[in-house]
């Protein structure tokens, strides 16, 4: 008897430490191995997040209210007391054998409840082919900048999977719905079926399992998970498989859209209690859902939208009765129909474009997140809107809106334009408006570990050129690398709906990038210097590129074929200088995104699909109907070593032979070019292969020239 006595109390205790367990000695010995014996954690009660932080004993105290106040007290330490960077392209670094101690301790609360990350593109764009080494990086990030309320969609296919098995539906017809990996956040989003499948039973599995570990990480931290909810979504083929009169909401980009239940059908009621029962058995229950119904122009005529919203949220209840619906306020979702019935407080609406597309004053009271939305597609550019994002946060918070409950990063794709996030999370903490040019001198220190005056001076003019699109600005993230867009003069973008404006001297750039490679031979083996010498660079040969685009126009309209000639000639070589100044980067490196990708497949077959998921994705995105027509095409297009050279070259090189030759451009068959890239079994690098410092200077002098 005592034995089992023993047996269970040991039992207990294992539980409770991998429940209770501190997490902060695992992510300290991540960032740098023996760092958790460097600091002092000590987690205590209080009803508003904050951290403190002190110094006793030669070790860093830091004290927060949970593990996520802790994980960013310890950011913000290394950042402003250690000049240590983390961030996306080094998320590991030595710490000195001894810290800098905390002269006078210091106490910083949060300003707002809620600091959200992701959208769902996200994990499209950026996080289709990630491994559990990836994630578990992201979310050392997401507790280091605070976040305490994520998205959490991966693995949602396995949910699914076992919804429609309970529909007896069979394996050919669950393929049939669920979408290929660089394509299941517009399925999620109820705009697509089954495009980039069908997907593999391993596939599935995989998944589960991943979203099981992302879960349980997330919730060691104290970051709450948001799961996809239901919002009514079924097969297109629900009327002939089921019998169930659900609604057609149209076509999104060319493609059709899942069916939706009616509200008033009981069927809405029984596959929504299956859904929550399947996703409750794999991921357990969720005190926050994310339910966007009709996204991005569903047709809704014929239903009941106040029921709509009530259906949903009722459903979603019987799941949780504490839970909270999280809806993207994006063009005009939500509907204020629906949400007009939803109880304040059942709701939080992520304004997901508020430095330039605010709609929060048409949530109907509910609370709400303001969110940076920055990058569209994944695409590669600097570009943010500093002042405006700013501004626009603390302008809110003096108007006491009492119902701003969050702050919030929705980028569609992330692994750029690090300042922007870094500032952006910050507000979180800095409860009062703060000196902009001195914020950028302490973001130079601690990205670079000096105040180095050359480098403030590169991020003041990018601060206040690039960085400081004007609010009014509606273009849809960077200014898109016009190496990347279908062949054309005059063209200025390269996907559909960029709309970009010409809102800062190009010159400014290319003097940053000529002030960061005088100084290079100073930081050789910096990370973060050479990464971000890499993108300044980069941005630099794009400015070039536009303004040699517009001296090919001129000798064309001019007929000055000599000139037409050489500038055409310039325009190449730009491409090939900066195909090869990425090699210096894996971040900027097709290869990179094709291997993280083929290494998902167990067999030739899988690696296959994987790999054309990957690929189709940053070219015609769809098949040739919905990249036409539909608009998708070149819409997440990368500025990335191997794609410049191999496609964006040909496709320019192809075009500059035809207008010079005096031959038709007008009907050329671009897709088809796209489509011979996709299906070339070409094997590209996924390491880096030259190194900046070495190759800055001669890029320059090109650039100069």
């Amino acid at each position: 008897m005592k034995k089992i006595i023993f047996f269970i109390s040991v039992l207990f205790a294992l539980s409770y430490f991998k429940v209770y367990a501190n997490p902060i000695n695992g992510l300290l010995e991540r960032i740098d191995k023996g760092a958790s014996d460097k600091f002092v954690i000590e987690v205590c009660n209080n009803d508003k997040d904050f951290f403190e932080l002190s110094s006793n004993n030669n070790k860093i105290v830091v004290k927060g209210n949970n593990f996520v106040s802790i994980a960013t007290g310890i950011n913000w330490y290394l950042k402003y007391y250690a000049g240590i960077h983390l961030s996306w392209n080094n998320m590991s670094n030595p710490l000195p054998d001894l810290l800098p101690i905390v002269e006078k301790p210091i106490r910083i609360e949060s300003n707002v409840k809620y600091r959200y990350d992701l959208n769902f593109c996200t994990f499209s764009y950026s996080m289709a082919f990630w491994d559990w080494e990836r994630w578990e990086r992201e979310i050392d990030w997401m507790a280091l900048h605070g976040i305490n309320l994520s998205l959490a969609v991966t693995g949602s296919e396995g949910v699914w999977v076992n919804v429609l098995k309970r529909l007896n539906y069979n394996d050919r017809e669950i393929d049939d719905f669920i979408a290929g990996p660089a394509f299941s956040a517009w399925w999620l989003m109820n705009n697509l079926e089954g495009w980039g499948g069908p997907n593999y039973k391993r596939w599935y599995k995989r998944q589960v399992s991943l979203q099981q570990n992302i879960i349980e990480r997330m919730r060691e931290y104290g970051i709450e998970p948001v799961l996809p909810g239901y919002c009514g979504m079924i097969p297109s083929n629900a009327k002939e498989k089921l019998g169930i009169d659900a609604v057609n909401t149209g076509l999104w980009c060319g493609y059709k859209r899942p069916f939706f239940i009616l509200p008033n059908d009981s069927n809405f009621n029984h596959i929504a209690n299956i859904y929550y029962s399947e996703q409750e058995k794999l991921f357990g229950k969720s005190n926050f859902y994310a339910i966007d119904p009709f996204h991005e122009g569903g047709t809704t005529d014929g239903i009941d939208m106040a029921e709509a919203g009530k259906t949903i949220i009722n459903a979603m209840k019987s799941c949780n009765k504490d839970a909270v619906w999280v809806a993207q306020g994006w063009q005009g979702n939500p509907n204020a129909e629906m949400i007009t019935p939803i109880k304040k407080g059942d709701m939080l609406i992520l304004d997901l474009h508020s430095e330039s597309a605010a709609q929060w004053e048409d949530y109907q009271g509910h609370y709400w997140a303001y969110c940076m939305l920055l990058n569209f597609g994944g695409n590669v550019g600097l570009h943010g809107k500093f002042d405006a994002v700013i501004d626009g946060f603390y302008d809110i918070k003096e108007c006491n809106n009492s119902s701003l409950k969050g702050i919030g990063m929705t980028p569609e794709g992330i692994e750029n334009n690090t300042i922007m996030f870094e500032l952006l999370t910050e507000l979180a903490w800095r409860n009062e408006r703060f000196d902009k040019d001195v914020w950028i001198e302490d973001y130079v220190k601690a990205r670079y570990g000096y105040c180095d005056s050359t480098l403030v001076n590169v991020w003041k003019i990018l601060r206040y050129s690039i960085y400081n699109a004007p609010k009014e600005n509606k273009q849809q993230g960077t200014h898109e690398s016009i190496f990347c867009a279908r062949p054309a003069l005059g063209v200025r973008n390269a996907s559909k709906w960029a709309n970009c404006e010409d809102y800062y001297n190009p010159q400014e750039i290319i003097k940053a990038a000529t002030l960061m490679v005088e100084i290079a031979d100073n930081y050789r083996g910096n990370n973060n210097f050479e990464y971000d010498l890499t993108d300044i660079l980069r941005q630099a040969i794009s400015e070039k590129g536009r303004l040699v685009l517009k001296e090919i126009e001129s000798a064309f309209d001019s007929n000055n074929k000599v000139l037409l000639n050489s500038k055409c000639n310039e325009f190449l070589n730009l491409i090939l200088a900066q195909d090869y100044l990425l090699s210096c980067r894996k971040e900027f490196m097709v290869g990179s995104w094709i291997e993280s990708a083929r290494k998902m497949g167990k067999t030739r077959k899988e690696r296959n699909l994987y790999e054309w998921n990957a690929k189709v994705q940053i070219t015609t995105w769809g098949d040739r109907n919905a990249s036409e027509n539909g608009g998708l095409r070149d819409y997440a297009h990368k500025e990335w070593n191997g794609i410049l050279k191999d496609l964006y070259y040909n496709r320019w090189r192809l075009f500059f032979d035809c207008i010079n030759k005096g031959g038709d451009t007008e009907n050329f068959d671009w897709f088809s070019v796209d489509e011979d890239w996709v299906k070339n079994k070409k094997t590209y690098p996924n390491k880096p292969y030259n190194n900046v410092i070495d190759i800055a200077k001669d890029i320059l002098l090109l650039i100069n020239d």
